[in-house]
């Protein structure tokens, strides 16, 4: 019986599939029919659609003079591409006739100029065009453009491990000259250290001796160099010119009037930036793509959709936390586009713990074409419409410096070169803190590279400007010698300037470059002080850079000392507000602190620095002139530093002129003087300032004004 139900069974299971099948397969065929007529009613309708079914089919050798159709269906393709950009698709099959020359090489050039994409462009077609370019039909100057191309849409193509997969196709053609800047930067964008053998190596290094110490090679040949150093010997410049040069701006122009007709931003960041021209004569260019692109990794959707098990490395983008970033420390797969870094977090705390050169190294070549396509290559310095873009980029990118505590080496060679052409207004508080993060310049390049320049500006510039300068150069001393107490080595006191450079100073040549950033900042605070008429404002912010000089002894371990020159000492001295006054003081005694430590050091230890007489001589000479002047009322005494002769004295008709600028006479304290009379005596009807000179009244007035709290003058004579 129950073989019987067992048997019966089976029949009724297989009716009812059966029957299921065949309602699924009517659903179906209906479905596939219902879009068929779909899509031939958006042919008949569409004439783009008509347009792209007509490249895909073709025939080879169709001929192109007289040939109507072919003429109308480009340029329907021209307009969609030039007004709302290609699908992938449309990339494909127009990519596929161009490079196949189905109708010969004429039409090859227009097709490939009006590739604008809409989104992204599939790695397969890229990869297909490039096996075209190898069978050697295209002629050279259709071969670069289309290099250009893949240079211009690199970061739009969705995945680059096929591209990597032929990396040796590609540097195939470094030996063609007319390629070879561009292929080598092709590579340079696609390198990983698997990449690197030793007959690439010698191949660059023969094209280099025959073509000379191009930067393009450099900059690939640098690449390699901290991929595998034992493969490189080759020495490289610590410090090159752009290497390599973009003149693709027919795309780049397309590409931002198809996103901003689309109101949308492809999540990219191009390794050479895109930008557009105001006006076809002009070199101005709009700061239109300067926002960080979105992170997202370098493989394809399928390869990212693998299971964890089987995948040797993570992909950053998947990374969401800082615990799985500490788990995934040494799998970590940086994404292709390194301008994404500065907009995570994440990204950048692994730049800081791993410190891996590589990722440093491809993150400064995408800043330095950013920053020179969107600010150098213009004739008004980078001005546009778009400031407030380029400003949100600046600050994201002192952000990032600020948060890994030292600056890219690309920023630096941008701002020499910017500063030639800044007007001193645009984006200055983003110009000046950026400058304020540059390492140490050695002392025979910092007059050409930093002081020529910046003197331009200062003088030519008003008070305001001459406040940021003088806060800009402060904090850069103070970064200066803070990284010198910090990073110095005691035993060889060769100092590393950054971990992006190889080039090392001893301690003698950073004590040149601070000596030369002091007495600049010196001549600058003179002559800005006689400039401005000794502008408040202007000599705080001069009093601020010598409250940083005046203790690199014993705060920053640094073995200088260097004295304000005559021109910041005296105007301070004889500044008409007190506080200025009351901070040379406190500078003055912070000076003699510094003299005496440096003094008992130089007693007492052999490696102790000596201190000049030169230095001692200034400092006395100064609180000699500081004390007669405020306390003991012997201004324009001789010997004084500031002298002028008994007749021209005695023609002012100031009486008693020498008490002019003692506490009670000095125009920054008067005030208070009065003040103090009052209250001490206030039946008088007369005001006889000098009765405060007598000994109890000056004891009192003495810590009446102390009391305000000015403890600078306090250091220096107290009261009792």
């Amino acid at each position: 019986m129950a073989e019987t139900l067992n048997l019966s069974s089976p029949p009724d299971s297989d009716s009812s599939s059966i029957s299921d099948q065949s309602v699924s397969s009517r659903i179906g065929n209906r479905s596939l029919r219902v879009a068929k007529k779909e899509k031939q009613k958006l042919e008949a309708v569409d004439p783009f659609v008509k347009a792209l079914k007509y490249f895909s089919d073709v025939d080879a050798g169709t001929p192109v003079v007289g040939n109507d159709e072919f003429e109308s269906n480009l340029v329907r393709v021209e307009r969609v591409a030039y007004s709302k950009g290609l699908s992938p698709n449309a990339i494909s099959i127009m990519l596929e006739f161009a490079m196949s020359l189905r109708m010969g090489t004429s039409p090859c050039v227009r097709v490939l100029k009006c590739l604008i994409p809409a989104s992204v462009v599939p790695q397969e077609a890229v990869v297909r065009a490039w096996v075209w370019l190898g069978v050697g039909k295209i002629p050279p100057s259709t071969q670069v453009l289309f290099i250009k191309w893949v240079l211009t849409i690199f970061d739009m193509i969705d995945a680059k491990d096929q591209l990597r997969a032929i990396y040796g196709f590609i540097f195939s053609f470094v030996t063609d000259e007319n390629m070879c800047p561009f292929i080598c930067h092709l590579l340079y964008l696609l390198t990983r250290k698997g990449s690197v053998r030793v007959f690439r190596v010698r191949k660059l290094l023969e094209l280099q001796s025959k073509l000379g110490r191009q930067p393009f090679l450099l900059h690939l040949l640098s690449l390699y160099k901290v991929f595998c150093p034992e493969l490189v010997t080759l020495s490289i410049p610590s410090r090159m010119r752009s290497g390599f040069r973009n003149h693709n701006s027919h795309w780049k122009s397309a590409l931002i009037a198809v996103q901003k007709r689309n109101n949308s931003q492809v999540a990219s960041s191009t390794s050479l930036p895109f930008t557009i021209k105001d006006k076809p004569g002009s070199r101005k260019r709009k700061h239109s793509h300067l926002q960080m692109p979105a992170l997202h990794s370098v493989v394809n959707k399928q390869a990212q959709t693998e299971s964890s098990s089987t995948r040797k490395v993570v992909p950053l983008v998947q990374v969401q936390s800082f615990a799985e970033l500490l788990d995934n420390i040494h799998r970590i797969e940086l994404p292709s586009q390194m301008g994404s870094l500065l907009g995570s977090s994440l990204a950048l705390q692994y730049l800081d713990c791993v410190q891996d050169e590589s990722a440093l190294l491809r993150l400064n070549f995408w800043l330095g074409y950013a920053l020179h396509e969107e600010f150098l290559f213009c004739g008004d310095g980078g001005a546009s419409q778009n400031s407030e873009e380029a400003r949100l980029f600046l600050n994201k990118l002192l952000s990032t410096q600020h948060f890994l505590q030292e600056g890219f080496s690309s920023t630096e060679a941008f701002l020499y070169k910017f500063l030639c052409i800044w007007d001193g207004s645009l984006l200055r508080p983003q110009i000046l803190e950026l400058l304020s993060n540059i390492p140490v310049v050695p002392s025979t390049q910092i007059r050409r590279l930093l002081f020529e320049p910046l003197m331009q500006l200062f003088f030519t510039s008003s008070v305001f400007f001459k406040c940021g300068m003088m806060e800009c150069l402060n904090n850069m001393l103070l970064k200066w010698l803070t990284w010198h107490s910090v990073y110095a080595l005691e035993d060889d006191l060769d100092i590393s300037l950054n971990s992006q450079t190889s080039i090392n100073m001893t301690l003698s040549g950073f004590k040149d470059s601070v000596m030369e950033l002091i007495h600049f900042v010196g001549r600058l605070a003179s002559v800005g002080l006689q400039l401005e008429g000794c502008h408040t404002l202007f000599l705080n912010f001069v009093l601020d850079f010598y409250e940083t000089v005046c203790d690199t002894f014993l705060k920053y371990g640094l073995p200088l000392v260097v004295m304000p020159p005559a021109g910041v000492f005296y105007p301070a001295l004889f500044a008409t507000d007190p506080v200025s006054v009351d901070r040379l003081a406190h500078i003055m005694k912070r000076y003699k602190v510094n003299l005496v430590s440096a003094k008992s050091q130089e007693k007492n230890t052999e490696q102790a620095f000596h201190i000049s007489r030169q230095t001692v001589r200034e400092f006395n000479h100064y609180m000699v002139v500081m004390v007669n002047c405020l306390w003991n009322s012997k201004m324009f005494h001789t010997g004084m530093g500031v002298e002028l002769g008994e007749e021209l004295l005695l023609k002012s008709n100031v009486p008693q002129y020498w008490k002019s600028f003692d506490l009670i006479h000095h125009p920054a304290f008067m005030s208070y003087a009065i003040s103090f009379h009052q209250k001490c005596w206030p039946g008088r009807k007369d005001m006889d300032l000098n009765s405060i000179k007598h000994s109890k009244p000056w004891t009192w007035y003495l810590e009446y004004l102390y009391s305000q709290g000015y403890d600078g003058l306090k250091q220096i004579v107290p009261a009792q």
